[in-house]
């Protein structure tokens, strides 16, 4: 039986990577309340082509 409740998953998606024009993507999959944050989420992950910390956007 499935769970119910308020989380659901999301993408996160780096923000500078997108911008760079380097070919490829670096995206972690989370989970969050969508009942405590219903607006889109950033967070700091690390992205393995850049080799550094950059800022991860939630995408639809």
């Amino acid at each position: 039986m499935a769970k119910k409740g308020n989380r659901v998953q999301v993408i996160l998606e780096c923000t500078e990577h997108k911008n760079s024009g380097m070919p490829g993507t670096s995206r972690y999959v989370t989970t969050k309340n969508k009942k405590n944050t219903p607006d889109r989420i950033e967070l700091k992950k690390f992205n393995p082509i850049l080799k550094k910390m950059t800022v991860h956007k939630e995408i639809k």
